[in-house]
């Protein structure tokens, strides 16, 4: 059976895992403690709720002016902590579910769009690279009480799984592949405080089905910063901000449009209770937008672990 101190171990370690689960997608995603390690053989699902009002689209390049949307996401993800190679890694999937309506401007034209129906499926490995050898939970607690530098490495896939309809300009996927490796590093600043940073990039396969024509879009490189205190076993709380910017697009012969150069700031909460279980709640909300981006993100996820 386990002991209370074994239980308390499990659940601080669960809980840094969950934060960016279920979290907006592409560069617009903030995601504390995604480098964070778990002992090996941990297991987590999480049921989580995401509300968007704003300059949002489900894709943040398309040519769409006075955007007004209210969107609300529903995801399911699995995650496992791994021992790759001696260190410390994660295996994670998550299956969005979009409902939302969409109002704008196409060409000067009013468009208005319901969408409704699975999004794209998303997957995501992970591996500490340095300062985060595999462990158990008593080599995650010993480096719970003296932290120390961790650098790890990420690669963040999204499939082409979402409903499509070459026919309109809006749609709940994106009919192209995605990838994001991305190098991540926290920094322990005292035995409870943490910074996190990250460096990643966006790169993005071709719409060859967009009304018709192939739409292409340029890499788009993302900044991300995470001030993160830990309160007790599994509670803590996080100050996030972000910039990213490029992800220019161009249909057929056209010149490129849609320059993306914008930045997020936000904060997270996670307090578990009855032992394996969390709640997770975070805001979000543009401070500098070039297109899209200036959209108030809530969510809302529950978690349980074994």
């Amino acid at each position: 059976m386990m002991t209370v101190q074994q239980s308390h171990i499990l659940r601080s370690a669960v809980f840094a895992l969950l934060v960016w689960l279920g979290q907006p997608v592409h560069a617009q995603e903030l995601t504390p403690r995604a480098y964070w390690p778990a002992p090996v053989g941990t297991n987590v699902l999480v049921v989580g709720y995401v509300h968007n009002t704003g300059d949002i689209l489900i894709d943040p390049s398309l040519p769409i002016t006075g955007v007004e949307s209210d969107i609300d996401s529903f995801a399911v993800t699995y995650q496992r902590a791994l021992d790759i190679l001696g260190r410390s890694a994660s295996v994670q999937f998550n299956l969005p579910y979009s409902n939302g309506l969409t109002e704008g401007f196409v060409e000067g034209e009013y468009r208005q769009r319901k969408t409704v129906g699975l999004a794209d499926l998303r997957a995501r490995l992970a591996i500490n690279l340095a300062g985060a050898p595999a462990m158990d939970p008593a080599g995650f607690m010993a480096l719970r009480q003296a932290p120390r530098p961790i650098v790890g490495f990420s690669v963040l896939v999204q499939a082409p799984t979402g409903e499509y309809d070459a026919d309109r300009l809006i749609n709940v996927g994106t009919n192209r592949w995605s990838i994001k490796p991305a190098v991540g590093a926290i920094i322990p600043l005292a035995p409870t405080w943490l910074l996190e940073l990250e460096l990643g990039a966006w790169f993005y396969g071709d719409n060859d089905d967009y009304q018709g024509e192939t739409r292409e879009q340029d890499p788009i490189v993302s900044v991300s910063a995470h001030l993160i205190k830990r309160l007790r076993p599994g509670f803590w709380v996080s100050l996030d901000a972000n910039y990213y910017k490029g992800g220019e697009t161009r249909v057929g012969d056209a010149p490129p449009l849609n320059l993306q150069r914008n930045s997020r700031a936000g904060f997270t909460v996670v307090m578990p209770f009855r032992g394996r279980q969390a709640l997770r709640a975070s805001f979000s909300t543009g401070v500098e937008t070039r297109s899209g981006g200036d959209f108030d993100n809530y969510s809302l996820a529950y978690i349980v672990a074994w």
